[in-house]
C-alpha cells in the first residue's frame, strides 16, 4: 500500500506491516487465499470467497459488499472485487465513476487512485475513471508495434500507419501521415521508420532531438533529450542532447539500439554489448557475452541473452534491475519497473507497481513497452492493451 504492506503466509494466515494509523496493518485472524493493500486500507479474499478490509473507511473503502468473490483490488480511496461469477463490483470514493465498474464477466481487476481496468474473460481490457490524456485508452484497430513515453502512447498499425495519444504539450501525440515500420516514443518527442526507410520526428525539440539525420534506417530509438537510429548498412547516428556523450556512439555495426535518458547501448552484429553516457549507477557497464537485445532505461538497463534468459544492470532500489527467471524473446525498461515477453508469449513485470504498471494482464503478446506509470503491449491477435496510469492524473488535486 502506501506506507503499508501486507502478505499471506502459507497456512492462509495474513501478515501485515508498516503504517498503522488507520489499522490497515492489522488484519483480521481469518484465513485468507488472496490480500491487496491499498492507500490507507487494506482488502483480502477469505478462504471461503468472502470479502474484508480494514483500515480508514473514509468514503466507505473499508466496507466491502457481500457475496463471495475469486478477486480483489484496493486502491488509494476505492475498490474492486471480481465476484465468482466474474461479474465486478466497486466501492468507496467515485468521483471521476472509478467506483463504477462496467457490465460483462472478467478474469482480473486492478484499482489505482482514480481509476480501474479489468480484463474481461474474453481477453480484452477494458478501464474506467480518471483519464486526463487518455494515454492508457488505446485506440480501436490491430497493431504491430507499440511504444510508450512519459505521458504519450504511439503504435503502429497492421496498415502502417500510426496513432498517437496522450499528452501533446510539444505536439509529441500528433504523428505525421504516411506508412511506418517502426517507433519510439520519448518523454516528449518521437520518432519513427518509414516504410522507405526515412526517418520522421515530431514533438519537442529544445536540442535537436526531432530533427533526424537523412540517410536511410531500420530501426530508431527515442531517448529522453536524444534519440539514436541504425542505419541500413548497420552503422549508428545519434542526435540531440549530448552532455554524457551519450548522443555519441562507437563505432561498428549492430543489430540492436537502445537509447536511455543519459545513456544509449546497442548489441553489435556479434552479439557483444556495447554502452556509452551516463553510468552513474553502472547501467552503461554491460556484463560480458553474447545477446539478441538491450534495453536502456532511466537508470538501469536489461537485455536478452542468446540462450533467452535475462540479465538486468544499474540502479535496483525497486527491484528493477532483478530479473525473473525463465527465457524471453524481449524486454523493456521503464523508469523503476522492467517488463519483458516470454517464449511463450506470456508477459513478466517486476519492480515499482504503485500504479499497476508492473501488473500486466494475462494473454500472450508480441511486444510490450514500459514507461513511467504506464505500459503497453501488443497481443498476438494484435490488439493494443495499455494498464497503469498517466503521471500527470496522479498530481490533480
Amino acid at each position: 500500500g502506501n506506507y503499508h504492506t501486507c502478505g499471506v503466509r502459507t497456512n492462509g494466515t495474513l501478515a501485515c506491516w508498516g503504517d498503522d494509523s488507520y489499522g490497515q496493518a492489522t488484519p483480521p485472524d481469518d484465513t485468507f487465499a488472496t490480500v491487496d493493500s491499498g492507500g490507507w486500507h487494506t482488502c483480502g479474499v477469505r478462504t471461503n470467497g468472502t470479502l474484508a478490509c480494514w483500515g480508514d473507511d473514509k468514503f466507505g473503502r473499508a466496507t466491502p459488499p457481500s457475496g463471495t468473490f475469486a478477486a480483489v483490488s484496493a486502491g488509494e480511496r476505492h475498490a474492486c472485487g471480481v465476484r465468482i461469477n466474474g461479474t465486478l463490483v466497486c466501492w468507496g470514493k467515485d468521483q471521476f465513476g472509478q467506483a463504477t465498474p462496467p457490465d460483462g464477466t472478467f478474469a482480473t481487476v486492478s484499482v489505482a487512485e482514480r481509476h480501474s481496468c479489468g480484463v474481461r474473460t474474453n481477453g480484452t481490457l477494458v478501464c474506467w475513471g480518471d483519464n486526463w490524456y487518455r494515454q492508457t485508452t488505446p485506440p480501436d484497430g490491430t497493431f504491430t508495434a507499440v511504444s510508450v513515453g512519459y505521458e504519450n502512447t504511439c503504435g503502429v498499425r497492421t496498415n502502417g500507419t500510426l496513432a498517437c495519444l496522450g499528452n501533446n504539450g510539444y505536439g509529441q501525440a500528433t504523428p505525421p501521415s504516411g506508412t511506418f515500420t517502426a517507433i519510439s516514443a520519448g518523454p516528449e518527442h518521437a520518432c519513427g521508420v518509414r516504410t522507405d526507410g526515412i526517418l520522421a520526428c515530431w514533438g519537442k525539440d529544445w536540442h535537436g532531438q526531432a530533427t533526424p539525420p537523412s540517410g536511410t534506417f531500420t530501426a530508431i530509438s527515442a531517448g529522453f533529450d536524444h534519440a539514436c537510429g541504425m542505419r541500413t548498412d548497420g552503422t549508428l547516428a545519434c542526435w540531440g542532447k549530448d552532455q554524457f556523450r551519450q548522443a555519441t556512439p562507437p563505432d561498428g555495426t549492430f543489430a540492436v539500439v537502445s537509447a536511455g535518458h543519459y545513456h544509449t547501448c546497442g548489441v553489435h552484429t556479434d552479439g557483444t554489448l556495447a554502452c556509452w553516457g551516463q553510468n552513474q549507477y553502472g547501467q552503461a557497464t554491460p556484463p560480458g557475452g553474447t545477446f539478441a537485445a538491450v534495453s536502456a532505461g532511466p537508470q538501469h538497463t536489461c537485455g536478452v541473452r542468446t540462450d533467452g534468459t535475462l540479465a538486468c544492470w544499474g540502479r535496483n532500489e525497486h527491484g528493477q534491475a532483478t530479473p525473473p527467471d525463465g527465457t524471453f524473446a524481449a524486454v523493456n525498461a521503464g523508469f523503476d519497473y522492467t517488463c519483458g515477453v516470454r517464449t511463450d508469449g506470456t508477459l513478466a513485470c517486476w519492480g515499482q507497481d504503485q500504479y499497476g504498471q508492473a501488473t500486466p494482464p494475462g494473454g500472450t503478446f508480441a511486444a510490450v513497452s514500459a514507461s513511467i506509470w504506464h505500459t503497453c503491449g501488443v497481443r498476438t491477435d494484435a490488439v493494443l492493451v495499455c494498464w497503469g496510469w498517466g503521471p500527470r492524473g496522479m498530481r490533480r488535486g
